[in-house]
């Protein structure tokens, strides 16, 4: 335990002063600059250690190694040429203009070119191309970039220690860039919530788990931490975790670069992640092939989607999370179980989407399970939200609803924390009532509006209040359909 504390100073204290110096950058503005510029260079990092140990262990057992980066682009070459007591020879190594010029006009362009080069999007020469084709150095002065450098190279990724604390200070780093504004936001949900999801949705070895708005990979992370730690898995179950388990698609460039850094500190060497935008995939494309086993996933919504990509959907609608609903239903094998975070207002949102929307998840899956969440549960959101659970295959006969309350006013002082989950994930198992749980039969629902609504019988407060904004976004919505019917009707005429 010792030797873990002092890793975790080191690293803790290297990403302190590595922050200190991007302060100084007029490039870097914010968190999520900080963790950007820190992410590029912390992978390369990485990949110099990964590459020094598939090196040795190649020697070990005979076989000749081949490096994925040319000499002039290896980290040991450019960023951290050592002399013969293993110190930094400052003859060698670059600085000021000479260090910038070299990253964005030689070691960037390079980089990128390996997209083109590598045999498939499931490499890690892929991702490499995908990600430096993606960011670009903010670090104007070379002077700050040679300090960040040799901070950097102070760390190592070789154990299983190491790669822990870096992790969870990566973790640790995404949290606090998501909590510096709207955007960064989007990346993170609370780990606490995403555990609890992950105990009630259960994923096995050997299931496939899907995330199609991965933001930073929190969700397929966690998923492979509590995967991994169960005992007496094979070498063969090792390699099904690490190559044919975990699936990710991300829109944004940066929330790309995170989930691919984050899942690499988490173990997994070529994280099978897509940049692409998963709501332009047209739902009739989707085969059997495509599905997956399990879907865990806390998609952004309030977005507002262009009428081409509603094309892709039966029910249209420019709210993003109904969009990425669909898309989860479709995607989602027959058996296969989802834990999906949406707003609260979706369960009784009168919009023809939302009414079509909920008939659609009670008759094609089995929603069991509705969790809702308290304000505050999600920092810097203004937004109430719960969590659907729902098995695909059989429609639904009865909810069961739990009203969550922490018993505080959760905040950035006092955030949500697994303690608070852990009743819920009790009762869950066995869809237990009690003061905060209860069922509903869904023949009682009426089926003109399909109002899924949170309403707690036992005296508890029905939380489905809606905000002047939720109530202008669906007349906004319900005005454009009108709009639509007219059109069509003018048309006929």
């Amino acid at each position: 335990m010792a030797v873990t504390n002092d890793i975790g100073r080191l690293f803790q204290q290297a990403f302190k002063n590595i922050d200190d110096v991007l302060w100084k950058e007029a490039g870097c503005s914010s968190e999520l600059d900080y963790t950007e510029q820190t992410s590029w260079l912390l992978f390369l990092k990485y990949l110099d250690d990964l590459e020094q140990e598939r090196a040795t262990e190649a020697e070990l057992e005979g076989r000749t190694y081949s490096d994925i980066l040319d000499p002039p682009y290896r980290w040991e070459r450019w960023a951290a040429p050592k002399d013969r007591d293993g110190r930094l020879d400052h003859n060698k190594a670059l600085t000021g203009d000479d260090l910038v010029e070299f990253v964005d006009r030689k070691l960037f362009p390079y980089l990128h070119g390996f997209r083109q080069r590598a045999s498939g999007p499931d490499t890690i020469e892929y991702k490499i191309g995908e990600i430096f084709g993606e960011i670009k150095n903010k670090i104007r002065s070379g002077y700050n970039l040679r300090e960040i450098i040799d901070q950097i190279d102070a760390l190592r990724f070789r154990s299983q220690a190491e790669k822990h604390e870096l992790s969870a200070l990566y973790e640790d780093k995404i949290k606090r860039m998501g909590n510096a504004g709207r955007n960064g936001g989007e990346y993170y949900t609370p780990r606490p919530l995403i555990r609890a999801m992950v105990q009630v949705v259960a994923p096995r070895v050997g299931e496939r788990v899907y995330d199609g708005a991965c933001g930073s990979a929190g969700f397929l992370c966690e998923a492979l931490d509590v995967m991994q730690s169960r005992p007496g898995l094979t070498t063969a179950q090792l390699k099904t975790l690490q190559e044919r388990t975990f699936y990710g698609k991300e829109k944004k460039s940066l929330a790309y670069v995170m989930a691919i850094m984050n899942m690499i500190l988490h173990g997994i060497d070529a994280p099978n992640i897509i940049h692409t935008n998963t709501l332009a995939e047209n739902l009739a494309d989707i085969q059997e092939k495509d599905r997956y086993n399990v879907i865990l996933a806390n998609p952004p919504f309030g977005g507002k989607e262009r009428k081409e990509v509603q094309q892709n959907f039966p029910i249209r609608t420019g709210e993003t999370a109904f969009l990425f609903l669909q898309h989860f239903i479709k995607i989602l094998r027959a058996g296969g179980r989802a834990g999906v975070v949406i707003k609260n207002t979706f369960l009784s949102n009168s919009d023809n989407a939302s009414v079509s929307l909920r008939k659609l998840l009670l008759e094609s899956s089995n929603l069991h399970t509705v969790l809702d969440c308290p304000s505050g549960t999600f920092q810097g959101a203004g937004v109430k939200t719960v969590v659907l659970f729902f098995e695909k295959g059989a429609p639904t006969r009865k909810v069961w609803y739990y009203q969550l309350d922490p018993g505080r006013t959760l905040g950035k002082t006092t955030p949500l924390n697994d303690a608070d989950l852990a009743e819920f994930v009790e009762l869950q198992k066995t869809f237990a009532d009690s003061p905060k749980s209860w069922s509903l039969d869904v023949t009682s629902v009426d089926t003109a509006t399909y109002d899924l609504s949170v309403k707690n019988p036992n005296g508890g407060e029905a939380v489905a209040h809606r905000s002047p904004q939720d109530i202008m976004d669906e007349i906004e919505a319900l005005d454009a359909e009108s709009a639509e019917v007219l059109g069509n009707i003018r048309k006929l005429l």
